[in-house]
């Protein structure tokens, strides 16, 4: 049975959880840990011969210790790449927390360590016209992961989601800073400036990397304690 899981919240879409999440399992193997990881729900899939998948999602099945099938890793796989519940509407398809839920939950069942599960978009994308994805964690009372993108603006979006996560009662275990726009305005300002208003460890901060694999990121990025 999993030991810890830990959700991977952004701050808004493109971001970097993907980045950062493949990062962290890659720290998590090099600690001898064993790593699951899954993205509940993925939009923008397509159809490589194998059926719909998510490069995102393969990224974290590439590199998750624990062998999954795509289907475990990316249970629900949209085409449009839009918010999930529009996409899932499109598709005559009814998207549910408990749904998602129910699929992690299967995995934390698993001899594994740490499971990863990575979120879409930002920490309320819409689920239906009642829930959110923020539901998902909150129904496994997971720790959460926010993943900052830094760039103009990142401040405000930052905090109002720590904010978010603290409201819905879960516990934000520390935030990463990932470099989307390096010519960011006065970048170690902005990222000092986080580190005194949120209230809660950084575990690292990634620069724009040329080369962006997990054994590259890993040395960026930390796992809470």
């Amino acid at each position: 049975m999993a030991k810890k899981t830990l959700f991977i919240a952004g701050t808004d879409t493109n971001i970097g959880k993907t980045l950062v999440a493949t990062g962290l399992i890659e720290v998590a193997n090099q600690n001898g840990l064993r790593t699951g990881a899954i993205k509940p729900v993925a939009a923008g899939c397509e159809d490589r011969g194998l059926g719909m998948q998510n490069s995102d999602a393969l990224q974290l099945q590439s590199v998750a210790s624990y062998p999954l099938s795509y289907q475990q890793v990316n249970p629900v796989a949209l085409t449009a790449a839009v918010a999930p519940h529009i996409a899932a509407e499109e598709e005559g398809k009814t998207l549910s927390a408990s749904r998602l839920t129910g699929f992690c939950r299967g995995l934390t069942l698993l001899p594994i360590d740490h499971l990863f599960i990575e979120g879409a978009g930002g920490w309320r994308v819409p689920l239906n016209n009642r829930e959110t994805l923020a539901d998902v964690p909150k129904q496994l009372n997971s720790e959460v992961i926010l993943v900052v993108g830094l760039r103009l603006g990142c401040i405000n979006h930052a905090l109002l989601t720590a904010q978010a996560i603290r409201d819905d009662g879960l516990r934000l275990a520390g935030w990463i800073g990932n470099t989307v726009d390096k010519d960011m305005p006065r970048f170690d300002e902005n990222v000092d400036t986080l580190k005194r208003l949120i209230a809660k460890p950084c575990l690292g901060v990634v620069p724009r990397l040329a080369d962006t694999s997990p054994k590259q990121v890993a040395p960026y990025v930390s796992l809470p304690t």
